[in-house]
């Protein structure tokens, strides 16, 4: 929907600030006068900016796009979505121009003075340990750990200084920056390659976590999962574990620190440092970062102006090499290889470029694509980078902006400081998920991101020579985070397999078939019988790949089979099916063993538990996205492992239908009496007829009195809607902005 806003939501000038300064700067021609002198700090918050280091500022705000908005531009250090609230370190500039968007949005934005007080009183932590997290590791564990990596796995795993840190080149400490490298090193060819940075930002502890652990799976299970062996046989991961370790000290010894700690740049405080996700060359300060060396989103005295940047900008150059022309407009090569992720908390997104302007990027709607699948599995929202105002100097912009890769912010979670029990349960399981499917497409992510998954790929872990054996998987193009926006709907067309040697080797692929006989479906159960015939005595490796409608092929999923003497014992084959009923799940052992029987049963359900029961019944703690494993092993000592992800949600959701006849019509769901509702969030997906403007609204009943507490007022026919709900009696009002036509709006509590 579109409706006129009496301020400019991004400002490109400084708004009035005439309670600070004796010669305050002229107002933005769209600000009226007003309105700007109601955005300036008044005289007792201008004292508070002039007198202390770090200043918190709580905005107030309504709805899940305002959080949205919000957390893409500034890093919050409190508050969540739910609860309506977040607080910021901003600089005076900043909390003036949140000000001025604040009369639009109808928020409130002031000092905290209890959280300003707790940020600047100084911690008694020491460094070297990190009191009540144990699960995250300080720079010295982390670099230990990754040492211990390449001595466990010299074949696999490299550990490589990229250059010192900003301490380091002043003589007064400091690190080297180490980049962990994994890859088969005994394989050879083009290997598309996979770069993560972690915990830029100081005070996140969960990415350099996540990052440190993502390796250590990679390498417990090459050699024992086919997808794993054939991506680091294949393919390069390059991990930055920690990308600001001088930071990361002080926030081990308990500083909310963010920046890094160059203290030469004239800030007189102890804020000070260089932001290093302002600090990247490409189009460095045009918007979105701050000059005062204080700030927290200081962008210091030129691009790339700090060692740590200039590191990691040295490394992507050498990792990927550049794709794309230098015009904003010239689109990368749809089939350019690599991937870069830098890995943040908090906020729970999915970003992708540009970030300095709304224009969508030339490669954008593949990037949307792909972010709409990393999304899937960690459950954020995807958006494009751009929020309130630009942001500039930052890491994926110039990944994607320099040197044409698909580059991508992953936000983990709800704190910097992050539970352990919340980071081992949800956020590792979720976002390990992520990056693995981000190593799964690095050969080609603008064309393999949009394309159909290959899953439950099973097979008997052995056959006897001369024997064919039978291999299932299902092929689903559904596996995409819709919350904001959807991915077209396509088919799954066909599916094809090839033995030993991959698709991109040029070997020759055998088709699989559609197991209903037909592909004319979204998800798709796939089989075929595979012979044995001139397959030599030993492990072989099945590749299998699936395409969609619109001729897309999805990325390699692969299984291992070995093929034994004749007349030996032959493999279980290892299936199950499962029926989900809200945080349910319902598991039926289908495995076979041809020439014999099926001795036990071993199930992981993905959280740490499990069972040997034929037929388990599991109820999870929490909604997620789990892999669950059945291992069989039969009577003559052979076993086999197939794993599926299931997905289980407290969530109970209601359809509603209706029509709305003219434009300015309202309907209500599930009608003008609402429903009585215990409390919780509750969202709302309406879905109207292509070309028209539908718009959401959550109300609420006060007394007699209806008042809108949610909405979704966009321009198209579509909105989504999402709300923390207390107690009370609660409807649904869908408005007919333009156009006319039936409706459908899925309800979810």
């Amino acid at each position: 929907m579109h409706r006129p806003l009496s301020v400019p939501l991004f400002l490109t000038v400084t708004l009035l600030l005439g309670a600070c300064s004796q010669t305050p700067p002229p107002v933005s021609a769209g600000t009226p006068g007003n309105e700007a002198q109601l955005s300036a700090a008044t005289p007792a918050e201008c004292a508070v900016f002039a007198s202390t280091p770090n200043v918190v500022t709580r905005v107030d705000f309504k709805t899940d796009r305002d959080w949205i908005d919000i957390v893409k531009t500034f890093e919050p250090v409190g508050g969540t979505r739910a609860e309506r609230y977040v607080l910021l370190d901003v600089g005076r500039p900043d909390f003036e121009r949140l000000r001025v968007t604040a009369l639009v949005r109808g928020w409130t934005v002031k000092i905290d003075e209890a959280a300003t007080k707790q940020a600047n009183t100084p911690s008694s932590i020491k460094p070297l340990s990190i009191p009540g997290y144990s699960c995250y590791r300080t720079v010295e564990e982390t670099y230990a750990s990754a040492q211990n990596l390449v001595t466990q796995y010299p074949n696999l795993a490299s550990w490589t200084s990229i250059g010192p840190t900003w301490l380091k080149t002043r003589n007064q400490g400091g690190y080297d920056m180490q980049v962990l490298t994994l890859t088969n090193k005994a394989t050879t060819g083009v290997k598309p390659k996979l770069l993560v940075t972690g915990s830029i930002h100081a005070r996140e502890y969960t990415p350099a976590e996540l990052t440190t652990r993502f390796a250590e799976y990679l390498l417990s299970n090459y050699g024992k999962d086919a997808d794993v062996t054939w991506m680091l046989d294949t393919q390069e991961v390059q991990l930055v574990l920690q990308t600001n370790p001088d930071g990361r000290k002080k926030a081990e010894a308990g500083a909310s620190w963010r920046k890094n700690v160059n203290n030469t740049n004239a800030c007189a405080t102890s804020a000070f440092g260089t932001d290093l996700n302002r600090n990247f060359s490409f189009l460095w300060n045009t918007g979105g970062s701050s000059a005062d060396p204080c700030n927290e989103t200081y962008r210091g005295p030129s691009a790339a102006s700090e060692p740590e940047t200039q590191n990691v900008q040295t490394l992507m150059r050498n990792v990927f090499g550049d794709h794309r022309g230098p015009a904003l407009t010239d689109a990368a090569p749809s089939d350019t290889m690599g991937v870069y992720v830098d890995v943040h908390s908090y906020s729970d997104l999915v970003l992708w470029p540009w970030g300095h302007t709304a224009t969508v990027a030339p490669n954008g709607v593949a990037m949307q694509s792909l972010g709409r699948k990393l999304a899937y599995f960690n459950g954020y929202t995807p958006e494009q980078s751009i929020g309130l105002y630009a942001t500039s100097g930052t890491t994926t912009d110039f990944a994607y902006g320099e040197l044409g890769v698909a580059a991508y912010t992953i936000e983990l979670g709800t704190a910097f400081f992050e539970p352990c029990s919340t980071f081992t349960g949800t956020i590792l399981p979720q976002n390990q998920a992520a990056l693995l499917y981000a190593l799964r497409v690095a050969r080609a992510p603008y064309l393999l991101g949009g394309g159909a998954d290959v899953l439950n790929l099973s097979a008997p872990a052995s056959v006897a020579s001369g024997n064919a054996f039978t291999l299932n998987a299902s092929a689903d193009n559904t596996r995409f985070n819709n919350s904001n926006g959807a991915e077209p709907s396509r088919t799954v067309a066909s599916a094809e397999y090839t033995i030993d040697t991959p698709f991109w080797d040029g070997a020759v692929p055998q088709p699989v078939n559609a197991a209903d006989g037909t592909f004319n479906a979204s998800v798709e159960g796939l089989s075929v019988s595979i012979p044995t015939t001139g397959l030599s005595q030993g492990r072989h490796t099945v590749y299998v790949r699936a395409k969609n409608s619109a001729g897309g092929y999805g990325p390699v999923s692969a299984v291992f089979v070995t093929v034994t003497a004749p007349g030996t014992n032959a493999a279980p084959t290892a299936s199950f099916t499962r029926t989900v009923s809200g945080l349910s799940a319902t598991f039926t052992d289908t495995s076979t063993d041809s020439d014999g029987t099926i001795a036990s049963r071993s199930w992981n359900f993905g959280d740490g538990t499990t069972s040997t029961a034929t037929n388990p019944s599991k109820t999870y703690a929490a909604s997620g996205t789990y892999t669950v494993s059945l291992t069989v092993t039969d009577n003559g000592g052979l076993s086999t492992t197939t794993s599926q992800s299931v997905t289980v949600s407290s969530a109970v959701s209601t359809t509603y239908t209706g029509t709305l006849a003219s434009r300015g019509a309202n309907s209500y769901q599930p009608g003008t009496g609402g429903f009585a509702y215990a409390g919780g969030t509750i969202t709302g997906k309406l879905s109207g007829p292509t070309g028209t403007d539908f718009d959401l609204y959550l109300q609420k009943l006060s007394g007699t009195t209806w008042s809108t507490v949610a909405s979704g007022t966009g321009s198209t026919s579509t909105e989504n809607v999402s709300y923390a709900a207390a107690s009370g009696t609660y409807r649904w009002r869908v408005y007919a902005y333009s156009g006319t036509g039936s409706y459908t709006l899925i309800q979810t509590k």
